[in-house]
């Protein structure tokens, strides 16, 4: 394995771990947005206000992804099986 394999190996890993948790960060950022500015309108100021939405959002946004997370993942480790041979073989 030369460096360039493992530089790509580790760039294909990190990029499929950000594509993967993307959705969930988004949906958290979002939520927490909404929440805090209407917190702030009522000036209400309950921390547990806050991360209950956020907690229930993410949640669905897991659900809602996990066909499409199970896809990326079950595509990745089947291209990093496939490709074993290949790099220990150079």
């Amino acid at each position: 394995m030369n460096p360039s394999d493992a530089v790509e190996l580790v760039r294909t890993a990190v990029l499929n771990a950000m594509l993967i948790g993307s959705p969930l960060l988004v949906m958290g950022m979002l939520v927490g947005l909404v929440v805090s500015l209407l917190q702030a309108l009522t000036q209400i100021q309950d921390q547990t206000l806050n991360a209950v939405p956020k907690i229930v959002a993410m949640i669905l946004a897991l659900v809602f992804c996990m066909p499409w997370i199970a896809d990326r993942m079950i595509e990745y480790t089947t291209t990093t099986y496939q490709n074993i041979p290949l790099v220990i073989s150079k």
